[in-house]
């Protein structure tokens, strides 16, 4: 690790034990992932953590280090290691293959702290500064906890990130605006459609993502919303919070025709719509277009629906200009932002080098305690050859 922290720098000179032990002060944590920087969303499905699969790819991934959290969201999947028993890359690889070689990164040390509190900030989002990141940092970090796989280091590191991002949202402005995944889908909605007044909107899915996604379509001034779920109960508890119609996962096709804009956030271990069942759904539309937008990671809606005339498909990679649009408001804050990642980062460092310190001086005086005694059982054995030998005599 290459300290970035001037303090810190210091306190490795002071400090004789760690001057002569470069380990002794280095940050042994690092992630490695991918995310919507170095992946279109095609490859980020490919890593993406389905129902179901946490458990093995936990038990997997500790076997490289001690400590373990998987955060797995729609726009990145990263694996955070402490105490390291082999590679990260190797970690990532062998959990979701080799093919994805070319579109991870890895960072350790303080470059790994920095980049968990930049993305707990939301300041390594697709929307910058969108808040639901926040949340899904602390679950994974909860996740690992109740595994058992969150020691003294990650459990720093994972507090440290959330205080930082809860500074940065309340001191900085970032967050004055609320904005996220669902909130930029909706906008882009808006823009295609020249406003949402009077139209019909059908949600597929009926969790957090979807739940947002409904608020800021009422937001928008839409009146009508369809809500479809393959747990028909949640689909009701959502629709009786917010307001909206409930259609059984069954009865899809029959309630696509309806729908002006299809905002897709689910799981499913297949798509749940195609290009033939569009195509259909438009025959019954009166040649009024429809727009698809698939915020779901893996997709959930086939890709062949583009080919539909009148359909018009898009998906996270296709947010771009709202996120730009939306970045442009808050561009102010991020200097302010990336300063307090910094003076939290240093934080982290001076705690651990102090904990270093203090590890080490203890193993120092535990060996130097262990050497006196044998020292003392020599003096005492000798002695003891001296008397017996005298006493033959």
């Amino acid at each position: 690790m290459t300290l970035a922290c001037p303090t810190a720098r210091r306190f490795v000179a002071a400090s004789p034990l760690l001057a002569s032990d470069p380990l002794a002060h280095q940050l042994d944590f690092a992630v490695v992932g991918l995310n919507h920087h170095t992946a279109p969303v095609e490859v980020r499905e490919r890593a993406a953590v389905r129902v179901g699969e946490e458990a093995a790819l936990l038990s997997h991934l500790s076997r490289h280090a001690r400590e373990v959290m998987l955060l797995s969201t729609c726009n990145r999947t990263e694996v955070y290691l402490a105490g390291l028993t082999g590679d990260p890359l190797a970690a990532f690889q062998g959990a979701w293959g080799h093919a994805l070689e070319d579109h991870l990164y890895s960072y350790s040390g303080e470059e790994a702290v920095t980049h968990l509190y930049r993305v707990a900030a939301g300041l390594d989002s697709l929307v910058i500064g969108e808040t639901q990141i926040q949340g899904q940092v602390k679950r994974a970090w909860q996740a690992a906890s109740a595994r058992g796989l969150s020691g003294a280091l990650l459990n720093k590191v994972a507090q440290g990130a959330l205080a930082a991002g809860k500074r940065v949202r309340t001191e900085t402005g970032l967050s004055d605006s609320v904005v996220s995944v669902s909130s930029a889908a909706v906008e882009l909605a808006e823009l295609a459609l020249g406003g949402l007044a009077g139209r019909t909107a059908l949600i597929i899915g009926a969790g957090e993502t979807a739940e947002l996604t409904l608020t800021h379509l009422r937001a928008a001034g839409i009146e009508d919303v369809i809500v479809v779920n393959r747990t028909a109960e949640r689909a009701r508890q959502l629709a009786a919070k917010l307001g909206g119609r409930v259609c059984a996962a069954e009865y899809l096709h029959e309630a696509l025709p309806e729908a002006d804009v299809v905002i897709a956030s689910s799981a499913a271990p297949h798509y749940v719509l195609n290009g033939e069942a569009v195509a259909a759904a438009l025959a019954g539309r009166q040649g009024r277009p429809m727009f698809l937008i698939d915020i779901s990671v893996p997709r959930i809606l086939d890709p062949d629906i583009a080919g539909v005339q009148g359909a018009h498909l898009l998906n996270l990679d296709d947010l771009t200009a709202v996120v730009h649009h939306n970045l442009a408001g808050r561009r102010a804050a991020l200097p302010q932002a990336s300063a307090i990642i910094r003076e939290a980062a240093s934080d982290l460092s001076r705690w651990h080098l102090t904990r270093a310190a203090q590890i080490h001086s203890a193993q120092i005086h535990s060996a130097q305690i262990h050497s006196a005694q044998i020292y003392s059982a020599q003096i005492y054995s000798a002695q003891g050859q001296r008397e017996l030998a005298a006493a033959s005599d």
